[in-house]
Parts: structure tokens; sequence; C-alpha cells
């Protein structure tokens, strides 16, 4: 009989804030609350160091790595507290005068385990006052990541890449028991694929899916949808945060992603194929 092997985690379903330091107000009491109740490891959601639009463009604030205050104060939380955090992202300072939508993973000394930059940049426009583009201020990375944790080996996507199934694909056959997806879903897009696109991706994967959101109004236009999710990877929701600010604790068994696995074995038979393309007629 395989062992139990117990993860108490907590998504931080934080509001957009405009600055570093109403980002910091919003977030600490929250993790505070998480560890207080038990949580192993903290996850934050997509520009959880602040978020705002200007003209219909993100506009976040941002510095440089070694200088971001939400980094260095959170770095200092993670140690005084002995706790693994994930910051789904903050925006740091790139090399070509953009930003770069990074996330990192913090042990429980503070230290830096991991970093990944976003690589699938939201540009979409929803109607005809609502326009994102991402792109205008961000640099794309290229890299897929997973972190090693104590606990498990975890995967990094932000966001708009839950739209792009191979990269979670790719993390899987890596060797990623947990796939995280944090986000700044908008209102909009949350409300029509938000709940499916999470359950699918755990469920093509078998393996959990830990998307913190972000909720609420975003200063300047936009609306975050919120609902944080822990998904199993037979694809149920664990723990959904439905639409106020607030902790979403979860208790998983990572033993279920090789029971999952077993029962559906998809990540063990890809078969190579090639494309037809049909044939066009002649006129």
């Amino acid at each position: 009989m395989p062992m139990p092997r117990p993860l108490d985690i907590a998504c931080l379903q934080t509001r957009p804030m405009p600055d570093f330091a109403s980002a910091l107000d919003e977030a600490l009491p929250l993790a505070e609350a998480a560890v207080k109740a038990g949580a192993d490891m903290l996850f934050l959601p997509e520009y959880c160091g602040g978020l705002k639009t200007e003209g219909g463009a993100l506009a976040p604030p941002s510095a440089p790595e070694a200088d971001h205050p939400v980094l260095a104060r959170m770095r200092d939380f993670a140690a005084r507290r002995r706790v693994w955090v994930n910051l789904g992202s903050i925006a740091v300072d790139g090399p070509d005068g953009r930003i770069i939508n990074r996330g990192l993973m913090l042990d429980d000394r503070g230290e830096i385990r991991g970093r990944y930059d976003k690589i699938h940049l939201f540009d979409v426009q929803l109607s005809e006052t609502e326009v994102y583009r991402e792109s205008a201020r961000v640099s794309p990375g290229n890299r897929a990541v997973i972190h090693d944790t104590p606990f498990a080996r975890i995967g990094h996507t932000i966001c708009y890449d839950l739209r792009f199934p191979g990269l979670f694909r790719s993390l899987a056959q890596g060797g990623a028991e947990i796939l995280l997806c944090p986000a700044a879903f908008t209102k909009k897009t949350g409300e029509a694929h938000w709940h499916v696109l999470n359950r699918a991706r755990a469920i093509e994967t078998t393996r959990f899916m830990v998307s913190a959101c972000a909720v609420g109004p975003v200063p300047g236009g936009g609306e975050s949808y919120g609902h944080s999710l822990v998904v199993s990877p037979w694809g149920e929701i664990v723990s959904d945060g439905g639409t106020l600010p607030g902790v979403v604790q979860a208790r998983i068994d990572l033993e279920e992603v090789a029971q999952a696995q077993a029962r559906i074995p998809s990540l063990a038979v890809d078969r190579p194929f090639t494309l037809t393309q049909p044939r066009r007629s002649v006129a």
C-alpha cells in the first residue's frame, strides 16, 4: 500500500494594488494567517507586487530584482516564518527597457530557489474599451521551469500560459507533480474559461493544478476574476477561492499523482505523427 504524501498549501487571493506598499499591506496579513493555519507552502497570484493599467496597457510597478521591495519583504517573511513561498510573479526591470513578468520560488530561509519568466504574453482585445497589450511593456521568457522543493517538483507557468497545453505537458513529462498557474485573469475571460482550463490541464497531465488568482478591480481599469483553484490530478476541484480576498487552504496528497497516472498513463504513450494538409482543388 503506497504511503500518503500529505502537503498543506495555501493560495493567497489578493486584490490588485497600484504600488509596492499597498501590495505588501494586502499580502502579508494573509500570509501570516496561512502560516498560522498550518500551510507548508504559500502561493501568490500574478503581479502580486502591484498591478495597474494605463491607457489599456498593463502597467505594474517595477524595480530591479536585486532592489525589489516586495521580493525583499517576502524573502524576509519566508525566512522568519520558516515557510516556502511562491511569488506567482512580480514586475522586474529588464535589460531592454521593458519589464519581465517573473515568478520566483523562495525557500524557508528566504533564498531564491528558482525563477520563471512568463512565456506567453496577454495581447487581446476583449471589447472596444477593454484592450490588453502586455507585450508593449513586457519582454517574454523562453524557458520552461521546474522548481525542486522538499515536498514535490513544481512546474511554474503564469496566467495566459494556461491556454497553451503543450507547456503543461512538457512540465509534467519533465517530472513536475504540481503545476502552478498564478494569474490576474480578467473577469470576462475567467467567467468563461478559468475553471474548465484549469481542470483540463490537470486531467491532461494527471497533476495537481495550483492557481492563485487576484480578485477585484484593477486600478486604472479592468477586473480580476478571483476563484483561486486547487485541482486534483483527476480534475476535481479541491478548493475554490470565490470572489473575495482571503486564504484558500487545501491539504493534498501527492500520492494521487501516481494513482491518476496509473489509471490514465497518457503521458507515457505519446506517438509521433505527421499532419496531412488537404489538397487544394485546381480550378
